[in-house]
């Protein structure tokens, strides 16, 4: 009978690619982190850099409840201020192509989506979520920073003094990326929830980001 792995000796494991099948790696015992490095619709980048022209705030969110795996997405009144916009409809529908892969990949049935414009950091600290599994991707901006697992003490997570100051410990998606980042409620990732902040943009830059939370 094999001995198990000491605790202290597991690790986490990040994983990149070209293809949306990437994404399943996020299933893995040992991952915590699955991004599909993705290149954008050039309608999708104009529409969302124009998004960000309007230089107006975004800030809105639903709880989506889905009866099967083969439900459409409700997304009537969401970024409906937007609805005039050139490209709206297939920036939409690129949205209920990513809830709806976001739900039968991990057989979620409610799923909390969030779409906002920033000008800020809103997490500036390297931090864990405190979710099973959260689907971030940023359509217009710089994208979201993250850590390999050693790279900052876990006992230290919320501490300036303490995060990396080596550029090259930091990693950083691109804009357009889809990432899939396991947290703590994750069974079986207790401790081991990836490590990531928001980014600084740059004065006067701003970003437009989607958020997917596996509520159930």
């Amino acid at each position: 009978m094999l001995a198990l792995k000491p605790h202290h000796q597991r690790t986490r494991h990040q994983h990149r690619g070209l293809t949306p099948e990437t994404l399943m790696r996020i299933l893995d015992e040992e991952s915590n982190l699955a991004v599909w490095q993705r290149q954008l619709p050039l309608h999708i980048v104009d529409f969302a850099q124009c998004v960000l022209s309007l230089n107006e705030p975004l800030a809105e969110s639903l709880c989506l409840e889905l009866p099967d795996e083969d439900a459409e997405p409700d997304l009537a009144g969401l970024a409906s201020g937007l609805r005039d916009l050139e490209g709206f409809e297939g920036f939409m529908s690129d949205l209920k192509w990513l809830i709806s892969a976001f739900a039968c990949l991990l057989g979620a049935r409610r799923i909390g989506v969030r779409l906002r414009v920033l000008d800020k950091a809103m997490c500036p600290r390297f931090h864990i979520d405190h979710v099973p599994v959260r689907l971030i991707t940023t359509y217009a901006g710089v994208g979201s920073q993250w850590l390999e697992e050693g790279a900052m003490d876990r006992t230290q997570l919320g501490q300036a003094s303490a995060e990396p100051q080596d550029a090259r410990l930091i990693h950083q998606l691109g804009s357009g990326d889809v990432a899939l980042l396991k947290g703590e409620k994750w069974h079986g990732n207790e401790g081991f929830g990836l490590i990531h902040r928001s980014p600084q943009p740059a004065p006067g830059e701003r970003r437009l980001l989607l958020t997917l939370d596996w509520l159930g």
